[in-house]
């Protein structure tokens, strides 16, 4: 079976995902255009040569609908002849893509695909597609709907998660996302947001909040409290975990995903079409895996496809270097270390989505390309790459430098 390499990736800096965020002016569309027409430039990448462009969206409605993958590869300069197709596995889209593409190289079908996401959170609201689970009550009962926010704050009941645990691994983040900024560890792979006269509209992750400490933290209260209780979702999570008499409920913006703007771009292809098009391979796809998680609690996902992958690929947790686990909420970070007896120091160890902001069909396309940087930054050879998803459901991906 042929082997999926990764040649090159690249991303956009997050933007503030609200009318006041520096990319709110910039489309969908164009926003998806950045990384593909930055991965042709940088790669000489000659017209009609990518087999396909395939990119996560989450909300695939309005200005991000209709298939922006195929309008944003010829945006882009890909060529006519390049297709292009938007998916949606929710938060675990643009790591989809990027698995989706490897597939394709593998089965042998195409030799060069693109694979990433794009969200433009200020102008298409989360949620604008609407969704079966939540509004229609035959689905919604019997699997025990309930906001993600408050997913996250039964994990933390369940398996002990105090405010204070979620807060610290909180200015983790914050302050791990400034340093890696500071010390140039985006530089190679963060292309600027430019407007249509060529004037740099943004150049960095526009989210972050480097002075939060724990006090600062500490004033803010819990956002998913006055929900479950006025929503009903408290009985909810009670009801679905019984073994829990109270939730705790921790979380708030502070210790929880930002909403940005963002687009991202992993190029693969085969080894032949390397050597074709003058491209040098930075890594390959071990293996990848999905699964199905228990929707109530929602967010354990990881926990639950990592197990599976490493089953299924014969790798254990002593072959992985790095591992970078989307920061959707504290939480779910804290309970994957948990599960896994993950050291402090090799997981998400450039800052994550709190500080930098999760853009949700981009996302998991960003961070592989910046756990990969990492890899290539100290050395390390191995990188595991996951996220939780909404309804239940987990991603996860093994990279290896080569």
């Amino acid at each position: 079976m042929p082997e999926a390499y990764i040649y090159d990736h690249v991303r956009t800096p997050r933007g503030r995902g609200k009318a006041d965020g520096a990319l709110h002016e910039v489309t969908a569309l164009a926003l998806a255009t950045v990384p593909l027409k930055a991965l042709k430039e940088r790669n000489n990448l000659k017209q009609d040569v990518v087999d396909d462009v395939i990119l996560g969206v989450v909300d695939p409605v309005g200005e991000a609908g209709s298939d922006i993958a195929r309008f944003a590869a010829m945006n882009a300069g890909l060529g006519e002849a390049v297709p292009g197709i938007q998916i949606s596995r929710f938060c675990a889209s643009g790591l989809d893509a990027v698995n989706f593409a490897a597939a394709q190289i593998m089965s042998g079908q195409h030799e060069l695909v693109i694979g990433g996401g794009a969200e433009s959170m200020s102008r298409i609201g989360i949620g604008a597609s609407g969704g079966a689970w939540p509004m229609d009550p035959s689905m919604a009962v019997p699997s025990y709907f309930m906001p993600q926010g408050i997913s996250a704050d039964l994990i933390a009941t369940k398996y002990g998660f105090s405010r204070d645990d979620v807060d610290a691994y909180a200015v983790q983040s914050q302050q791990r996302s400034a340093k890696s900024w500071e010390e140039g560890r985006f530089a190679k792979s963060v292309v600027p947001v430019k407007d249509i006269n060529g004037l740099t509209i943004l150049a960095k992750d526009e989210h972050m909040r480097p002075s939060t400490t724990m006090q600062s933290l500490g004033q803010l209260q819990p956002s998913f409290a006055p929900m479950a209780v006025m929503g009903g979702f408290d009985a909810v999570a009670i009801q679905s975990h019984p073994e829990i008499e109270k939730v705790n409920y921790v979380h708030h913006a502070g210790n929880s995903s930002g909403i940005v703007d963002g687009a991202g771009a992993v190029l693969l292809g085969s080894k032949e079409a390397g050597a074709k098009h003058g491209l040098k391979p930075r890594a390959k796809i071990r293996a990848f895996a999905n699964i199905g998680s228990e929707p109530a609690m929602m967010l354990t996902g990881p926990v639950d496809v990592t197990k599976k992958l490493f089953e299924r690929s014969g790798m254990k947790k002593s072959d992985i270097d790095l591992f970078e686990l989307n920061e959707a909420f504290a939480s779910v970070v804290l309970r994957f270390m948990q599960a896994f007896e993950i050291d402090n120091d090799q997981i998400n160890v450039t800052g994550g989505a709190i500080a930098l902001g999760h853009p949700l069909g981009a996302t998991g396309a960003m961070i592989l390309g910046t756990v990969l940087d990492e890899l290539e930054r100290t050395g390390k050879a191995t990188a595991l790459v996951t996220l939780c998803i909404g309804g239940g459901m987990g991603t996860a991906t093994i990279i290896e430098r080569v």
